[in-house]
């Protein structure tokens, strides 16, 4: 059995409840995982809508999550440098990223998206300040990824 991200917040595939979203308190819902590899350094998790009109939406980049953490809770603050050391990147947007920390979901009205929750394990620290770009992330963590899953939630207006 490989890494595993889960919520109880909601399942595979299901509805993200309103609290977590933009329609809501806009609170990161609560995450959990276990499988991470033994020779895990640090972890980084994302948060997309691939279904977005101008594509792919990026809803949440967190980078340099200790590989001792398997979860987080819900309501994580916006705040560039967390307790744990873990760090916010730039999100909310498809290429023009100005936010820090998680942003929910705000769907068009009528429409039901996917967001993509994907936690990667990696053999290292990504040592960037925080604020970087998913791209920055994206090429520091190139040849380092050991392992890496998906959680699906829907959500629609």
């Amino acid at each position: 059995m490989g890494m595993r991200l889960c919520s109880p917040a909601f399942n595979e595939g299901g509805m993200i409840p309103a609290v977590y979203t933009g329609d809501g308190q806009d609170l990161s819902p609560p995450l959990h995982w276990v499988g991470v590899p033994e020779t895990c350094k640090t972890l980084y998790l994302l948060m997309e809508d691939p279904d977005a009109a101008a594509g792919s939406w990026l809803h949440w980049l967190l980078f340099d999550i200790p590989y001792t953490v398997n979860r987080l809770r819900g309501g994580i603050e916006r705040r560039p440098l967390l307790a744990n050391g873990a760090r916010h990147g730039r999100c909310w947007g498809t290429d023009h990223h100005t936010r820090i920390g998680y942003f929910g979901p705000l769907p068009p009205y009528g429409e039901i998206h996917r967001y993509c929750f994907t936690l990667k394990a990696l053999d290292c620290r990504l040592g960037l300040c925080p604020g970087a770009t998913l791209e920055q992330v994206a090429k520091a963590s190139e040849g380092h990824i050991l392992s890496i899953d998906t959680l699906t939630g829907l959500y629609g207006r």
